[in-house]
């Protein structure tokens, strides 16, 4: 409501601005400072999003399957919520279908690589046309896909930059990864450090042949050193993970 409120001053052509007040004494609960401190950061043309977003995250989303409107996905995090959601759905459908429950999906690998990943507003114009953009991206669950995405951006908006180049590079190491049974993918004192679920051991000796000046294969890390393969290393971190998700023996001894 605040943000309405906001809003709907300075529409006209004279500068306006709007003052939210609170009283001197008032302690403001957690809540309201949350509230009011997603007002103050929320400042750029068209934020409505973000403000419902975080809202959704403050007041609670409905319970999973259940009546009530709010419940406790603050505690968990949207994107885990909505996870959790998906595999409580498809359990039913399961049930009442009379097929097996399905098995527990892994959660996304958290992926922190050096590069500007995203979609610049000079290369797509509309807000709402890119966050509908980032949607289907998170939606990617085949590498194919990637490509085919790149050649839609080319003829909707011509030649990507070098941002949503690097996207397109972690949307496809992202769907790897998930493949591979990777839980993180990060950058840690200049290595990318890649480590699975549950610290499930990498057999090092079936990847071996991965080994070579730059890449240290370990039994709960593989690291690749950025310093040493200079500009190659996207392509040997997509080399590593490629290897991972086509199902060679990873685990064990």
């Amino acid at each position: 409501q605040l943000y309405q409120l906001r809003g709907r001053v300075g529409r006209g052509a004279n500068l306006a601005y709007a003052y939210f007040l609170y009283d001197r004494g008032t302690r403001l609960s957690p809540v309201a400072h949350q509230r009011l401190r997603t007002i103050y950061e929320a400042t750029e043309l068209g934020a409505g999003f973000t403000i419902a977003m975080k809202d959704l995250e403050i007041r609670g989303a409905g319970t999973i399957l259940g009546p009530h409107q709010s419940g406790h996905i603050s505690a968990v995090g949207f994107s885990l919520y909505t996870r959790l959601l998906a595999e409580a759905v498809e359990e039913q459908k399961a049930l009442l279908s009379g097929k097996p429950k399905p098995p527990p999906r892994l959660p996304a690998p958290s992926i922190e690589l050096p590069l500007d990943a995203f979609i610049p507003e000079s290369y797509v114009a509309d807000l709402d046309t890119r966050l509908e953009l980032y949607r289907n991206l998170a939606e990617v669950s085949d590498v194919r896909r990637v490509e085919d995405i790149r050649r839609e951006y080319t003829d909707r908006f011509g030649t990507p930059p070098p941002e949503v180049e690097n996207l397109l590079y972690v949307v496809k190491i992202r769907v790897l990864a998930a493949g591979a049974g990777i839980s993180s993918l990060k950058t840690e004192d200049g290595y990318i450090v890649l480590r699975r679920f549950g610290d499930i051991p990498f057999n090092a000796g079936a990847l071996a042949t991965l080994r070579r000046d730059g890449i240290e294969v370990g039994r709960t890390q593989i690291r690749l050193a950025r310093a040493r393969l200079g500009a190659a290393w996207q392509q040997a971190l997509e080399t590593v993970v490629s290897r991972l998700a086509q199902g060679s023996p990873v685990a064990g001894g």
